[in-house]
């Protein structure tokens, strides 16, 4: 009879699972991807370098899980945001502002899942993460037009362009901080999703 963990192993095996992801995010959000090694990883969990290969069979392997992990959170808070309470276009304006704070609030992350050189299997992610935030702002964009908030216009295709927008105008602010201030440039990156949407009304203070 082949042998089974048993629940108490578990629930080890999770829990020394999660600290390795917390730990390499911490390190991916640090160095970025390319600096972010196995053996870097296992230092800052404070286990073997061996120890990883436990988990995951490799580090893209490892580099994959972090991304979804972190990009997913971001994609539930940003749908919590824009199914949220207020009127569409509020709702836009608040989700846009909502990302871009979050985004400096931890710069070194925030660059690391938006742009930084990562292997082709982060790529890979990144290009299905942007998908599914142009799917949430296209279903509030849609909105807007039914309402009568927004002018007649390709909800999937608005939701493309402010989907890139935002991430072109947060890349070297998040890379290279300096220049404008985080508040100065959220201030602008809102007003500036609100023209791209065709939206008559200036974000509330």
């Amino acid at each position: 009879m082949a042998y089974r963990k048993t629940p108490a192993e578990l629930a080890r095996l999770r829990d020394a699972r999660e600290h390795l992801v917390q730990h390499a995010t911490d390190v991916v959000a640090e160095v970025g991807w390319a600096q972010a090694s196995v053996s870097a990883v296992a230092a800052a969990a404070g286990i073997a370098a061996g120890s990883v290969y436990q988990h995951f069979p490799s580090k893209a392997a490892l580099a994959v899980e972090v991304f979804r992990r972190a990009s997913g959170r971001e994609v539930e808070v940003l749908g919590e945001v824009l199914r949220g309470p207020g009127d569409p276009v509020e709702r836009l304006t608040h989700g846009v502002e909502v990302f871009a704070r979050r985004s400096f609030e931890r710069r070194g992350l925030a660059y690391a899942l938006l742009a930084a050189p990562a292997e082709p299997a982060v790529g890979a992610e990144r290009l299905e993460f942007r998908r599914r935030y142009r799917t949430l702002f296209a279903e509030v964009v849609s909105e807007g037009v039914a309402a009568g908030l927004l002018p007649p216009q390709d909800a999937q295709v608005t939701a493309a362009a402010l989907t890139g927008a935002i991430g072109e105008v947060l890349v070297d602010p998040l890379g290279a901080p300096g220049g404008s201030s985080a508040e100065q440039l959220i201030a602008e990156l809102t007003a500036m999703s609100l023209r791209c949407l065709g939206a008559d009304r200036a974000p509330a203070n």
